[in-house]
């Protein structure tokens, strides 16, 4: 018989570890989780500009993938029948 229980949400699962910590330590996590929300924004809005510039060279495209291509090392045996 399959069950019907709803599944459990993720913050209901941490909430069943959490629940037996002391007033001080749920504070501090408290902090702890804000703050986290409150760098993630200020990440997420630049994210997108902070990948132009990250690789620099002299080569065009067509030269680092030929480059790449040409470093390729296969190391398959097959046996011979």
């Amino acid at each position: 018989m399959i069950s019907s229980t709803p599944p459990v949400s993720l913050a209901d699962y941490y909430f069943g570890f959490l629940k037996n910590l002391n007033s001080d330590s749920k504070l501090d996590l408290i902090s702890k989780l804000s703050q986290s929300l409150k760098e993630s924004q200020t990440i997420s809005e630049n994210s997108l500009q902070s990948l132009f510039g990250a690789y620099k060279s002299d080569e065009t495209a067509d030269e680092i993938i030929s480059e790449i291509r040409a470093s390729r090392v296969f190391n398959r045996n097959t046996e011979s029948p």
